[in-house]
């Protein structure tokens, strides 16, 4: 039910950013939503303010204003989190900015990989990997790239729920299963 619910506030939101006319940036827009949402994590005083029935509307609007210049919020972005708060939904903010990234990747035309490798990979490596993905999907690849000595050699790159298992580890635990699955 929260996820349905937070993902209304995150698509109305993108509707708002994605407007033709709008000067403000989708990926901005949720750089600012999450630093909020790091403000709000890290500080139970701002939890407790913004969320307990016992502080009155005045002083959680003057929390809220006062970390938001803290934090250099634009006006867009204050006023969609003072809507969220009137409607008592802070506890939604990470799934709010969870279903924002997934709307905006999906309008926007990006797919987001993961790739795990047992070396750091090189600029031309990099960029062929991009380039491969992107004829693949007609998409646009956001990398995230981690080392994973574990895996002895290769790769693993992750998009979605879907894995493609390059590695040698992989490999090696497939000729496993297949030995012991025939002998």
């Amino acid at each position: 039910m929260s996820i349905a619910v937070a993902n209304q506030y995150a698509k109305a939101l993108l509707d708002v950013v994605m407007k033709d006319g709008s000067e403000a940036k989708a990926e901005a827009v949720l750089a600012e939503l999450e630093t909020f949402r790091d403000a709000l994590s890290i500080s139970p005083e701002l939890r407790e303010v913004l969320m307990s029935p016992a502080a009155d509307a005045e002083s959680k609007r003057r929390a809220l204003l006062r970390v938001a210049s803290m934090i250099g919020l634009s006006p867009m972005v204050v006023n969609f989190i003072s809507l969220v708060k009137t409607r008592r939904r802070i506890p939604l903010i990470n799934d709010i900015c969870l279903m924002f990234r997934e709307q905006m990747d999906q309008r926007l035309g990006i797919v987001r990989a993961h790739l795990k490798s047992a070396r750091p990979l090189d600029d031309a490596q990099k960029e062929a990997l991009d380039r491969k993905l992107e004829a693949a999907t007609g998409k646009r690849v956001d990398w995230e790239y981690a080392v994973d000595p574990g895996l002895v050699g290769g790769a693993t790159v992750t998009i979605g729920s879907t894995v493609f298992d390059g590695s040698v580890r992989g490999q090696l635990e497939e000729l496993r299963a297949r030995l012991t699955k025939e002998g």
